[in-house]
């Protein structure tokens, strides 16, 4: 079990982005193929199947962040590619185990403050454990109580793979 919340495209974000993207681009659905099977989907979570109808979308995550909180990214704010079901599917069910954490692949940690600028990062090598792994990475970013949340991200293409929030006193 993490001890973490991961946190997904959310579910209105996702609807926005089936019609136009962070990008301004439309959706162009297609049906997955061999190039596509095993990339990460960020709205569910997990791997691409062969034959599943996804759309490969720019997303804005610290911008659409920024957007509920008022906060002001300026030049931090970033866009990327990031695959998603073209339909809905439902979403994340949190719990169990971090997505995406194939031991010995590389991520970094990406720290923001409540401005939305980069407050330090650092690069983890997930490890056998990947849970204790991502754990100790999460309490270190937020042992600074500047940081409000955090990015992970692939280090080979810096893809945005899903995001962690501070957690409140409550989910402590």
């Amino acid at each position: 079990m993490t001890s973490y919340t991961v946190l997904p495209v959310d579910a209105a974000v996702l609807k926005e982005l089936r019609v136009l993207d962070d990008a301004g681009r439309p959706c162009a659905p297609y049906i997955a193929t061999g190039d596509d099977v095993g990339s990460p989907l960020r709205c569910c979570l997990r791997p691409i199947t062969l034959g599943e109808r996804i759309a490969l979308a720019s997303y804005a995550p610290l911008r659409r962040w920024a957007v509920m909180t008022g906060a002001d990214p300026g030049a931090y704010d970033e866009q990327g590619p990031v695959f998603i079901h073209a339909d809905d599917c439902g979403g994340f069910a949190p719990g169990g185990s971090y997505p995406f954490a194939r031991p010995g692949a590389l991520r970094t940690v990406r720290r923001y403050d409540a401005r939305g600028h980069i407050a330090g990062g650092r690069l983890l090598e997930i490890p056998a454990d990947a849970t204790t792994g991502f754990d100790a990475a999460f309490d270190d970013a937020f042992n600074d109580p500047d940081v409000v949340l955090v990015h992970v991200r692939a280090l080979e293409y810096g893809c945005f793979h899903f995001e962690v929030r501070r957690p409140s006193a409550k989910d402590q």
